[in-house]
């Protein structure tokens, strides 16, 4: 390649939304794209191999290089004769573990900004997360950019996305560099390998008929092409000099569709587009949170024995009953950002590319589990009921010692994590709902004697 190509770099550059972003680097021939990620080498799928990246690689026009951001020697390594910097890389939300959270948002991105400074890097746009303003308590309507960091954040992720973003905020003007936060909202898109696979895993185990909280909660997601646009959006606003860099330099910007929407409804919009059913029974909040401590109390104690990372969190479950929309005026003003795709057009888009997960697409389960043997097919659950009915135990105490029995079943025998919060929530439902009526029952026939 010519000695005056220009080049960029994206860190975490095999990430989902990263993904998109140098495929739309390339696409718009911006720059010569160099994507920084984890792995030893860059193993494309067949579409990627014989799409534009693939070509951009044979070519030249694109680079792979591993880079672990923890060790700076590797990042000065990877930005030497960059340009522009698209920091994206960061540990999965899910891993509630802040050592290797801070190690990756707050360590790596000092050794990011630090390189850039040294590498006299122009500038620097650095994915952060609107979970910085969260604190998992209040809801959040229509909020902007003047929101404050809370004193706690809901997760590890949150906090040290935070802690990265004060970095990169402050590092602006330093030798020359130019910076900006991009804050985008719940990302959706082909490629996601966590909100629909998630929402796939729970319809199949029996979960999607649930909805925690009073399903009523708005949030704002974002298709994964407008994220790709708006970082180049901002990038395009600090190239632009003058009073439009000036403007746009050292702040954080709010990314949305535009179109808030209930939680629960886009989660029944992909669910019914794969052939799911529609999520309709209500569980409390403050029923599913001692399910979520138990799960996560769990995790840490068989994670290092190979259970994967569990969906269902006490953090996780606060998002999924707050609010949580975002005015992006601020990004439409200063860095010019609209929409390139409408939330309609985004979830089509999805759902098609998702085709292989749809409800006839999948295998039928033979029989039922060990653990549903080994519970007596509902009759534990059935005797356990009938001991609160009569007064021998209080139901309170039944499904809080019964909580974790039923977790450990179904550990042990089927190893399904995924099953477990599903087989305890229906319980919970089956149970009040059959202890509701006897009693109603009850009522009624004293009132005819």
């Amino acid at each position: 390649m010519s000695g005056e190509e220009r080049w960029c770099v994206v860190t975490g550059g095999r990430g989902f939304a990263a993904r998109h972003l140098v495929e739309m680097l390339i696409k718009y021939d911006m720059f010569a794209v160099r994507i920084a990620d984890l792995p030893s080498k860059i193993d494309l799928q067949s579409h990627e191999e014989n799409g534009l990246l693939g070509q951009a690689l044979r070519s030249g026009r694109a680079q792979y290089v591993s880079t672990d951001l923890r060790h700076k020697a590797q990042v000065l390594k990877a930005l030497e004769g960059v340009e522009v910097v698209f920091h994206m890389a960061a540990p999965n939300s899910s891993i509630n573990n802040y050592q290797l959270q801070h190690s990756v948002n707050v360590q790596g991105t000092k050794n990011v900004i630090e390189a850039c400074t040294e590498l006299k890097v122009k500038r620097l746009i650095y994915t952060s997360s609107p979970s910085v303003v969260f604190d998992g308590i209040h809801a959040i309507f229509n909020g902007n950019e003047s929101l404050p960091y809370p004193d706690k954040h809901n997760d590890s992720y949150s906090a040290t996305k935070a802690l990265g973003e004060a970095l990169v905020v402050k590092s602006n003007g330093v030798n020359g560099l130019l910076t900006c936060c991009i804050r985008p909202s719940s990302i959706f898109g082909p490629g996601d390998g966590l909100l629909v696979p998630s929402l796939v895993a729970a319809a199949r185990a029996g979960k999607s008929k649930f909805i925690i909280g009073d399903g009523n909660n708005v949030y704002d997601f974002t298709y994964v092409e407008n994220v790709a646009h708006a970082h180049i959006c901002a990038e395009r606003a600090l190239a632009s000099g003058g009073e439009v860099a000036e403007k746009a330099a050292g702040k954080a910007y709010f990314i949305t569709n535009l179109e808030p929407i209930k939680f629960w409804e886009f989660v029944s919009l992909i669910l019914e587009g794969l052939g799911y059913q529609r999520p309709k029974i209500k569980i409390p909040a403050i029923v599913v949170m001692p399910i979520a401590h138990i799960v996560e109390w769990t995790y840490r104690l068989l994670g290092p024995y190979g259970m994967k990372v569990p969906q269902l969190t006490p953090s996780r479950v606060r998002i999924l009953t707050c609010s949580r929309s975002f005015d992006c005026s601020r990004a439409k003003d200063q860095i010019g950002y609209t929409p390139i795709v409408s939330l309609e057009d985004g979830l089509r888009k999805t759902i098609e590319s998702f085709s292989h997960l749809r409800a006839e697409c999948q295998p039928k389960k033979g029989g039922p589990s060990k653990a549903s043997v080994c519970l007596g097919r509902g009759r534990v659950v059935f005797s356990l009921l009938l001991l609160s009915f009569i007064g021998a135990l209080p139901f309170r105490t039944i499904f809080f010692i019964g909580l974790p029995l039923a977790f450990i079943a179904f550990y042990v025998y089927d190893k399904k994590e995924q099953e477990i919060d599903a087989f305890i929530l229906e319980t919970f439902s089956m149970g009040c709902k059959l202890k509701s009526g006897i009693a109603r029952k009850l009522v009624a026939s004293k009132k005819k004697e």
